[in-house]
């Protein structure tokens, strides 16, 4: 049986990193397709982001061999949905919505096989400590808001802010690595492959 080949369907180098972590060879094939979904409830939104993001480059690969993998994660509060911000003053705004609260993230992986495809969620809880005019100003002297969803990142300088977190971690910096070496075991095994072995098969 040939090998597979994994390919990361995402720029993020904290995707690259974390999924780095398998210890097997990792292609990164960012896609480039409009992020544009009609679906509004948190869990269908990634799920669908994701899933856009990663047949895209099923579609490039054309590649039975080809192991795609794509994640979008977005931050949830009030049933509001936070992307990134423009610019500094919205990250100021997003940061001061979720200060002193709780708030959903929400990270979906699509995973594609041949003709064969499957896509979960998972959803975390991060709760905020306050945040004092002095953390959010020396928060916001970086660049480290401007890529985020919900303008933090949780594995940076965003710990400042964090004071609980319930669920993955992994899930919240943008990739739920227990949950997908379960969920990859099972699409493999499904797909008529030993999953025992999973390692040997890329």
């Amino acid at each position: 049986m040939k090998k597979l080949n994994l390919i990361l369907a995402s720029a993020s180098p904290r995707r690259k990193e974390l999924l780095g972590w398998l210890g097997v060879p990792v292609k990164v094939s960012p896609s480039g397709v409009e992020e544009i979904t009609e679906h509004t409830i948190p869990s269908e939104v990634v799920a669908d982001l994701a899933a856009l993001k990663g047949r895209d480059i099923k579609v490039r690969e054309a590649n039975e061999d080809s192991f795609i993998v794509a994640s979008d994660t977005i931050v949830v509060i009030d049933d509001e949905i936070l992307g990134k911000p423009k610019d500094r003053a919205h990250a100021r705004e997003m940061l001061l919505k979720l200060s002193g609260r709780k708030h959903e993230v929400y990270t979906a992986v699509y995973m594609g096989l041949g003709a064969a495809e499957k896509t979960f969620v998972i959803c975390s809880e991060v709760t905020f400590t306050k945040i004092s005019d002095e953390i959010m100003d020396l928060y916001l002297e970086g660049d480290e808001a401007l890529d985020k969803a919900g303008a933090y990142g949780i594995q940076g300088q965003g710990l400042l802010f964090v004071e609980k977190l319930t669920g993955s971690y992994s899930n919240v910096v943008g990739f739920p690595l227990s949950d997908f070496i379960r969920e990859m075991k099972s699409f493999l095994a499904e797909n008529g492959y030993n999953s025992s072995d999973w390692r040997s098969l890329f």
